[in-house]
């Protein structure tokens, strides 16, 4: 997808009504120092310094939904207790529709509490009830399922074993959206998938995978015969295996598995990655996108949250931002300006001074170089603007330009004092200006400042102009005259 295509469907998430129904939690994180062993038991002695309650399980999809901005309702079930209480707060508090939570006094409402010392786990301890809703709760989260159904574009599956999804839940949900035409995506748990047949998609990990399709997963051809498998036995219509740093391999109906590779620049804490994948595939289907492009997206935003620590969410800006520096990452340093704009963006934050000048650069020769390598010298980083084929014929007249702009990009792109070459096709560089908001421009000394096109908004926002000097002597026009006249 196209960074312009990326924002395209980020624009359209408010719109999204989703409805997310499995098992809420409480991720309760106690993070401290560690530097002494307790003289009761050959175990560390963890100093707490801060403690951190998030939302978990199916609130972790629930906190990525609406981080995007899109509209959430949940159905499940709560213990009538205080962490039960709490997780209800917190998502009235987030502006999610909670009519649909029930709240069941026989239930212990599930809180995972992790205790953390120089970023690594030392302890986790469990507090939950497992066993599955009673005929009468079940009853209850049913009909909050039925009410809520009319009103949403896709419908969330977060199964994590707590007993909120029994198999008649299960059943009726998917039964009903394939129904009415409603997706119905499933982050799945335990070994046997035959309990979400027929719904739209499952996001199992590798491991995951691995033990529901009694397959070991060591290396693609493996994976391919597992998801091939899982697709097949449980009536999907696909499945996004999940392979942490890896990336994710989507598996469609006759079709060839298409495996895409992570976006992460490191990773510290894959948990809660899975939950931003089940988030935006969804939200994709819902907004209309090709299964392909949604796992696209899903897979950038992956990228983001395992470079975080704990469950986390992603935000619109990161995974433009990823998709922008991905972009950069993948092809060459000639780009197009919504990419360019992403980074240019990024390293501005970083204290990076963005310099920026515009040309025909027809006919490159040692003063074009000479002037490139004075402007890179104004500061950090190098944006050359060029003129493309249409606008120099505009420009220069029907002959020019005797070199092809993407033969021009490639060569000036080469050059070491260079770092993006874009290429527009206006007869100013105004709107590319405006776009990507550099902090120097840069024109020849044959210019005076106040004729520089794009001067007033540079200066606007704290900028400054800049004139160089060519190199005597070294001009396109007379290369062409000389040519011409031997």
């Amino acid at each position: 997808m196209t960074i312009q295509q990326i924002e395209s469907f980020l624009q359209q998430i408010p719109a999204v009504r989703a409805l997310v129904v499995g098992d809420l939690m409480l991720d309760e994180y106690l993070w401290g120092r560690t530097s002494r062993i307790s003289p009761e038991a050959p175990v560390p002695v963890v100093d707490v310094t801060r403690e951190d309650q998030r939302l978990g399980g199916a609130g972790n999809v629930v906190n990525n939904l609406r981080v995007l901005g899109a509209h959430v309702m949940v159905c499940s079930v709560l213990g009538d207790d205080e962490d039960g209480r709490f997780i209800f707060e917190r998502l009235e508090k987030a502006q999610v529709d909670v009519a649909g939570v029930v709240f069941d006094a026989r239930r212990t409402t599930s809180r995972k509490t992790r205790i953390l010392a120089s970023h690594q786990q030392m302890l986790r301890i469990d507090r939950e009830s497992r066993q599955p809703l009673s005929p009468e709760v079940e009853r209850h989260l049913l009909r909050e399922v039925e009410a809520h159904m009319g009103r949403v574009d896709v419908i969330f599956l977060s199964d994590y074993g707590k007993g909120v999804l029994t198999d008649p839940v299960l059943h009726a949900i998917i039964s009903a959206g394939k129904g009415q035409g409603i997706p119905v995506v499933v982050d799945p748990k335990g070994e046997d998938y035959r309990k979400y047949r027929g719904a739209t998609l499952l996001t199992p990990n590798r491991s995951e995978a691995s033990q529901a399709s009694g397959l070991m997963i060591d290396d693609e051809s493996s994976l391919c015969r597992a998801g091939a498998q899982l697709l097949r036995d449980v009536e999907l219509e696909a499945l996004v295996l999940t392979r942490s740093e890896e990336g994710m391999s989507l598996f469609q109906r006759n079709r060839p598995p298409v495996h895409l590779p992570t976006k992460a620049r490191e990773v510290y804490d894959v948990s809660g990655a899975g939950d931003t994948v089940l988030a935006l595939i969804g939200i994709g289907l819902a907004a209309g996108l090709k299964l392909e492009q949604a796992a696209t997206v899903a897979n950038l935003a992956a990228g983001v949250v395992v470079g975080k620590l704990g469950t986390s969410t992603v935000s619109r800006r990161e995974i433009l931002e990823a998709a922008g520096l991905s972009a950069v990452d993948r092809e060459s340093n000639i780009q197009d300006a919504a990419a360019l704009q992403i980074v240019l963006r990024r390293l501005q934050q970083l204290g990076k001074k963005i310099v920026f000048t515009n040309g025909c650069f027809d006919l490159l020769h040692a003063g074009h170089v000479s002037y490139l390598q004075k402007a890179r010298d104004l500061g950090d980083v190098l944006v050359l603007g060029l003129n493309s084929d249409d606008s120099v014929r505009r420009l220069k007249g029907e002959t020019r330009p005797l070199v092809s702009q993407q033969d021009r990009a490639t060569v000036l792109a080469a050059l070491g004092c260079v770092d993006y070459v874009v290429i527009f096709d206006e007869d100013t560089p105004l709107q590319l200006i405006e776009t990507l908001r550099p902090d120097i421009l840069v024109k020849g000394a044959d210019y005076r400042p106040e004729t520089v096109v794009g001067r007033e908004q540079v200066e606007s926002w704290g900028g400054r102009v800049e004139l160089i000097e060519f190199v005597e002597g070294r001009s396109t026009t007379g290369l062409i005259q000389k040519m011409l006249q031997s």
